[in-house]
């Protein structure tokens, strides 16, 4: 009988997954379809309200040539190129090829239609190389893609332009919480201080993850923090590059730099930190450990709260098989399907954001009128008040760009770093589940994992916000003993 039960179990659960592999294509073919379309409609309407339009990721790929200093660029199948010097490499490098690379059935499509101009590219190619090394002496070392849209922001970057765009963008939201940072000349980002004003002995960093803000700490666990913890501990909790009251810069590439920059010129520089401990959630995590390999005899204890690693099979491009684990381009779960839609389509993100964020002050109202405030609202408000450029940047730069990365300073924590390293998972996580939290400590042996049963990934701290605060504190205690 139990083996009965088993067998119609399996069938059952096998003619789930087909249903949704099959209503997946369907649902996926259509979106890839309307990305396609949406790319076009945004360059005219961007033109007749801008008198400009800004080249997408769609644009073809342009072949870069490096060498030592210079970088040289060339159009597929054209002869004209481009030279970005200085530290464009390094730049470069920090760029997520999942920006410009996602393999699409429209795209599957359009590559077969071109197969003539992928001959002429080959033939091209030897002419291109040729004058490379005519402009290098012959010094070529090494080719490979990016996209043409990259090489134009960075030609800005590259060019001596130190400050940002300020101007938002018609699809952006303009009002006093999204844009009130570019009326102040001060280049920042919005930090929460709470906690000990005198005698401060230690401080803690707060990083929050994609999508969100520095109210998912400050509204949760900032209040719960006892008052001999508040006596002594400053606590920093900061609003990301483009996210909550943070600058959103409309030029800006959000790589790891940039954001690693925010942080330091936004809190430890002003604020003379020297030695902190670090709390981390999802995309925070890996924000959180490049700063920790960044200031290795500096920190105190690293706490990692559902951190995204899946290590790369042998043999699989880190960052496309990041992006296949993050954004599965399936309907089920409801979050996968979210994560899809915010990773795959460039036009169909901003159509979103276009909808959610630009009018969230509604939105904010409306879910307090038909929740009476039982959904907390600070959830909805860090959702809502990003733009559509930092949040695909930063998607795809941070989470999918360092994933061939992670191992390094998942290395460099065990190797270099005497730090406590402790790791919270919900159980019932269906965006990261639960074996990136044991990926972590399978690099980090030493590192403490708590899975807890029935949280999810945002459940892990909101609804148990008390008891979480609790466990830090005592993190903290046994890192400074």
């Amino acid at each position: 009988m139990a083996a009965i039960k088993e067998n119609a179990r399996s069938s059952l659960i096998l003619a789930g997954r087909v249903m949704n592999e099959a209503i997946s294509f369907i649902v996926f073919t259509i979106l890839d379809i309307l990305d396609f379309i949406l790319c076009y409609s945004y360059k005219v309407i961007d033109f007749i309200i801008e008198a400009e339009w800004k080249p997408c990721y769609c644009s073809s790929t342009k072949e870069a040539i490096t060498s030592s200093g210079t970088i040289l660029l060339s159009e597929q199948g054209e002869s004209k190129i481009v030279c970005l010097t200085s530290s464009s490499k390094l730049h470069l490098e920090e760029i997520s090829d999942t920006l410009y690379t996602r393999s699409s059935l429209v795209a599957e499509v359009s590559k077969s239609t071109v197969n003539e101009l992928k001959r002429r590219k080959v033939d091209n190619a030897a002419v291109i190389q040729q004058s490379c090394e005519r402009l290098k002496n012959g010094s070529v070392r090494s080719a490979f893609s990016v996209n043409s849209t990259i090489v134009e922001m960075l030609q800005g970057k590259m060019g001596g332009q130190k400050s940002h765009d300020l101007t938002p963008r018609w699809s952006d939201c303009d009002c006093d919480t999204c844009h009130s940072w570019s009326s102040s000349s001060k280049d920042s980002l919005f930090v929460k201080v709470d906690g000990a004003k005198e005698n401060v002995q230690e401080d803690v960093i707060f990083i929050h993850g994609f999508i969100s803000s520095s109210a998912f700490w400050t509204e949760t666990l900032f209040p719960n923090f006892s008052k001999a913890a508040k006596s002594k501990y400053r606590l920093f909790a900061v609003d990301l590059l483009g996210f909550g009251r943070s600058p959103k810069p409309s030029d800006s590439l959000y790589t790891i730099r940039e954001h690693l920059d925010m942080i330091e010129k936004s809190v430890l520089e002003p604020h003379k930190v020297k030695s902190f401990h670090i709390v981390a959630h999802s995309l925070g995590c890996i924000l959180a450990l490049a700063l920790a390999v960044k200031y290795p005899g500096s920190v105190k204890s690293l706490t990692l709260i559902a951190p995204p690693y899946f290590p790369a099979p042998k043999g699989e491009q880190a960052t496309q098989y990041m992006m296949r684990r993050v954004a599965p381009r399936r309907v089920w779960p409801l979050i996968a399907f979210g994560s899809s839609m915010a990773c795959w389509y460039e036009h169909i993100g901003r159509t979103i954001c276009l909808v959610i964020c630009k009018n969230h002050r509604l939105w904010e109202f409306l879910t307090k009128l038909v929740t009476r405030n039982r959904i907390k609202t600070y959830l909805i408000e860090g959702f809502c008040c990003h733009t559509h450029n930092a949040a695909w940047h930063t998607l795809h730069n941070i989470i999918c760009g360092t994933a061939g990365k992670i191992e390094g300073y998942l290395d460099t924590v065990r190797n270099s770093l005497k730090c406590e390293v402790t790791v919270f998972h919900g159980k019932d996580d269906e965006l990261i589940p639960v074996e990136c939290s044991y990926n972590v400590q399978s690099r980090i042996p030493r590192a403490h994992v708590k899975v807890v049963e029935n949280k999810d990934h945002i459940t892990i701290v909101v609804g148990r916000q008390r008891s979480f605060a609790r466990e830090l504190e005592q993190i903290w205690k046994n890192s400074t003993n």
